[in-house]
């Protein structure tokens, strides 16, 4: 059955653009980054997370929602204490700013990225480097496959590569877009992969052949992320061109264009229950999406 959704009442504002958001495992709260260098927590009551010195570029909960991590323009990754809101770790060795810090789905490893051409991994409880990759390029985003043996990134040379965790190195290069590649994420099920690029198309491709199996066309700017919904069967993208658009894995097609954002829509996510939907803008607004 598809649903269809429109743009709620209860929004927030912003201080500053706003790089990423995300929901609480429990639904209840969203986590969001910003160009400035507190992380916001929404929910019942507004909470921050102080201690970086320079932007967020993003955040996430830990799939227990215990912790939460995040990293900065300077050069450091921290864990949180979710529920403290205190510091835990900070995580240094980067020499550039930190593109995107990521939990492992069983919340023992960090994988980041960074314009210094690494992705490192971490260990959570140490906080001690446990591996380095290089990377041609910078990599703009990383996302763990849902039985954590494996991370995808997606870089500014065009590239998404697979690498495999306990292996510590890359395995394979699934793609090329035409413009620098913004972001992937595996399936639920883990056998696709989408990809969202600069060149305004979202792909999508077998995991195991690498092969593209749909292509998606309808964003008319850079395509800033996209991820998919728990069914697995729909899709959700935002883009530069100020829409979050819906999309159907199975037949290939659009479902729903959302207007609401009146500048680009830097970041997107999907309510564990897969009935809200979050999008955050470089108009530093955050705005909720339900059920029609």
């Amino acid at each position: 059955v598809v649903k269809y959704f429109k743009l709620l009442k209860r929004s927030y504002a912003h201080l500053k653009p706003v790089n990423s958001v995300q929901f609480s495992p429990d639904g209840t709260k969203i986590l969001a980054s910003a160009a400035h260098e507190k992380i916001r927590i929404f929910g019942t009551r507004l909470q921050s997370l102080r201690g970086h010195s320079d932007i967020v570029n993003s955040a996430q909960y830990s799939s227990d929602g215990k912790m939460i991590v995040s990293c900065s323009n300077d050069q450091t990754i921290r864990v949180w204490n979710a529920n403290s809101r205190k510091e835990i770790k900070k995580l240094e060795g980067h020499t550039g700013h930190v593109t995107s810090a990521r939990f492992s789905p069983d919340g023992t490893i960090i994988v980041s990225s960074s314009k210094d051409g690494t992705i490192r991994l971490w260990d959570v409880k140490s906080g001690e480097e446990i591996k380095r990759f290089q990377h041609p390029a910078w990599v703009n985003d990383i996302q763990f496959s849902s039985n954590g043996q494996f991370f995808l990134s997606s870089s500014l040379d065009k590239t998404v590569d697979v690498w495999d965790v306990r292996l510590g190195a890359k395995i394979s290069e699934v793609c090329r877009h035409r413009n620098p590649v913004t972001r992937a994420q595996y399936s639920p099920d883990g056998k696709a992969i989408i990809t969202c690029s600069t060149d305004h198309i979202i792909r999508v491709w077998d995991a195991m052949s690498q092969t593209t199996t749909k292509q998606f066309e309808g964003h008319s700017a850079n395509i800033n992320g996209v991820k998919f919904f728990p069914d697995g069967q729909t899709m959700v993208s935002c883009s530069d061109d100020t829409t979050v658009r819906l999309w159907n894995m199975q037949l290939g097609t659009e479902i729903q264009v959302l207007k609401g954002h009146s500048s680009k829509v830097t970041g997107v996510d999907i309510s564990p229950d897969g009935s809200t939907i979050v999008s955050c803008s470089g108009r530093k607004t955050i705005r909720l999406w339900g059920f029609l």
